[in-house]
């Protein structure tokens, strides 16, 4: 059974940091892509960001793109989202999720394994 929790979520004002980090049980991790999504109250799921296994490749959604950089650590089996320059709209409960394969994909079906999450609030 693969688990992933969430950290690093909180308050913070416009303009500020954030890193959120995912880990990881099992050991398939560093043989699977890894994807962020987040959810605002009454919008739908988004994607966010995704890394394939080796982190050689990445893709952002455009509104976060040169803010937001995914990293992993497959010796610590984390995944993490380091989020600069936030902005109100950023606001949502960030989850995320392990895909099922080695690629990195921005189709949330092609994910296996969900977090429970955790909030990031922005403030204006």
């Amino acid at each position: 059974q693969v688990q992933l929790v969430e950290s690093g979520g909180g308050l913070v004002q416009a303009g500020g940091s954030l890193r959120l980090s995912c880990a990881a049980s099992g050991r398939t991790f560093s043989s699977k892509a890894m994807g962020w999504f987040r959810q605002a109250p009454g919008k739908e799921r988004e994607f966010v960001s995704a890394i394939s296994w080796s982190g050689g490749s990445t893709y952002y959604l455009d509104s976060v793109k040169g803010r937001f950089t995914i990293s992993r650590d497959n010796a610590k089996n984390t995944v993490y989202l380091q989020m600069n320059s936030l902005k109100f709209e950023d606001t949502a409960v960030y989850s995320c999720a392990r895909g099922r394969s080695v690629w990195a994909n921005k189709d949330p079906a092609q994910y296996d394994y969900w977090g429970q999450g955790t909030q990031v609030t922005v403030s204006s």
